[in-house]
C-alpha cells in the first residue's frame, strides 16, 4: 500500500468518526466529495494552476466579445 493510499483511508476514517450515529450514506458521501474537492484545489494551489478573479473576469469578458450574436 503507498503512502497515499495510506493518508486517503487515514483521512476517510477521521470524516466518518467526525459524524454522528446516524449519519445517511448521503451525507458521508457528500463530506468526502467536499474533502476530496478541497484536497484538488490545494493540488492545483501548489502546481500554479489557479487564476485570480480579475483574470476570470477579463477571460469572460473576452470570450463575450467573440460570441456571435444568436440572431444573427
Amino acid at each position: 500500500m503507498s503512502n497515499t493510499t495510506g493518508l486517503v483511508k487515514d483521512a476517510t476514517k477521521a470524516i466518518v468518526d467526525a459524524l454522528p450515529d446516524g449519519t445517511s450514506w448521503e451525507d458521508i458521501q457528500y463530506h468526502l466529495n467536499v474533502r476530496q474537492k478541497i484536497e484538488a484545489g490545494l493540488e492545483d494551489e501548489a502546481a500554479d494552476r489557479l487564476i485570480d478573479t480579475d483574470e476570470m473576469q477579463r477571460r469572460l469578458a473576452e470570450h463575450k466579445e467573440k460570441k456571435p450574436e444568436a440572431n444573427s
